[in-house]
């Protein structure tokens, strides 16, 4: 099996080669393709993530190349997992929006937009060329943020595609340690849209512990999402660290505005990473990849090749797929993120109990925006992107959206299609 990795010079490839390194029973992989327009990360990526799979016993070739086309041709599944304008639009993401009062956030509000606007028209094509030369039934997996917006994007222009996030594989390993359980037996009641999402219930063995969990751990699962302990006894559910942009959005405002931005820690931790890589002793996974984010990606993202090539039948999985009924209240076409039966036909959502309304109303008023932003992502204009804004939950006046189109353009003029030349 091939499998190539778009955004392979990433400082989170090696943790994708670790878990596949952990894999090798069960998933068939005898070449991964690392694609990047970056040679420097290649040549230090690149040989890293080879040392990692000698060193496990595992017997995948690894290789580099900028050239999409040869990445991809024979490709089973393609994996995206790409930032547009790099650290720097992160940066600007985290940033401008704090000018007007607003939430500075990579993948939610203004910034969460911003991202949108560059990513999707990149991402779509990408997928145009994928289909070209891979061939029709090539799964396209999508990591790349903000991941509901980008998959629903692969999903309308008829890709075969589903989006994954490690929200739910994280919460699902950190309360497994809480009960003493093996992880395998945790089955979630995630429900919502992608950084959007709560958990209703974890069950173990068919009984569900989430009361026990509320009652035992509220202060540490407090502290591990950042919620006030009083609020999730209220919800009765756990929502994601997410949820803290829309549940104290003022004072995480506040405090971001006298912090440096998240981007600036993150390409710290990335230039120390790449020196790592560059170290031809170094045959493991180093700690300070955990610093990067995405815990347990790794795992989460080769459990869900190994299901949709085929590995072993149907799996469940939290993923990001079409609504098609399940949350009722939403469009049948809407991208959610629910527990789902995932085989080599995709991911199809399991059935949910109803959803409170203390909840179904943001997922309704989020989904709006999502549509909007994607119709701005695709067709661009100024205005797209100010009804996108104007529709958000975390901006929603007229005068402070308008001030936020402007400047997002004007940010990424050089990274828009529809602004660059203009």
């Amino acid at each position: 099996m091939k499998l190539t990795v778009v955004g392979g010079g990433s400082t989170y490839t090696p943790e994708l080669i670790d878990g596949i390194a952990g894999r090798r029973t069960s998933l068939a992989v005898d070449e991964i393709v690392l694609v990047d327009p970056d040679e420097h990360r290649l040549s230090l990526v690149g040989p890293f993530s080879q040392r990692l799979l000698h060193h496990a016993g595992h017997p995948a070739k690894v290789r580099t190349t900028t050239s999409l086309e040869e990445g991809v041709e024979g490709a089973s599944a393609v994996l995206l997992q790409l930032r547009v304008g790099g650290q720097k639009a992160r940066a600007s993401d985290e940033t401008f929006p704090l000018t007007c009062g607003c939430v500075g956030q990579e993948t939610t509000g203004a910034g969460g937009l911003a991202k949108a606007l560059r990513t999707v028209p990149v991402v779509l094509d990408i997928a145009e060329r994928v289909r070209r030369l891979a061939g029709p039934d090539t799964w396209i997996v999508n990591f790349t943020n903000p991941v509901g917006i980008v998959t629903r994007a692969l999903l309308q222009a008829g890709h075969k595609a589903i989006g994954l996030c490690n929200v739910a594989i994280t919460f699902q390993r950190w309360t497994a340690g809480l009960l003493g359980v093996d992880p395998s037996t945790v089955e979630l009641d995630h429900i919502g849209l992608n950084h959007l999402t709560w958990e209703r219930g974890v069950h173990v063995d068919g009984v569900d512990r989430l009361p026990e969990l509320l009652s035992q751990h509220i202060e540490g699962l407090s502290e591990h999402v950042g919620i006030d302990a009083s609020l999730i006894q209220r919800l009765n559910m756990v929502p994601s660290y997410y949820l803290n942009y829309f549940y104290n959005h003022d004072a995480v405002v506040k405090k971001q505005q006298t912090e440096p931005p998240r981007a600036e820690v993150v390409a710290a931790v990335e230039k120390e990473l790449l020196d790592i890589y560059g170290d031809q002793s170094v045959v493991t996974k180093p700690e300070q990849l955990s610093q990067r984010g995405g815990a347990y990606y790794s795992e989460a993202a080769v459990q869900l090749v190994h299901a949709l090539t085929g590995g072993a039948g149907a799996e469940r999985h939290v993923v990001n797929v079409q609504n098609n009924g399940t949350l009722p209240f939403l469009p049948d076409d809407a991208v959610i993120e629910v527990s789902s039966t995932v085989d080599s036909n995709g991911g199809v959502a399991l059935p949910v109990r109803p959803v409170e309304p203390s909840i179904s109303g943001l997922i309704s008023h989020v989904t709006a925006y999502e549509y909007l932003a994607l119709e701005a992502a695709i067709h661009g204009g100024r205005d797209r992107v100010a009804n996108a804004l104007l529709a958000h939950p975390l901006i929603g006046q007229h005068a402070i959206a308008d001030q936020l189109a402007d400047e997002l353009i004007a940010q990424n003029r050089d990274l828009l299609p529809w602004v660059k030349g203009a």
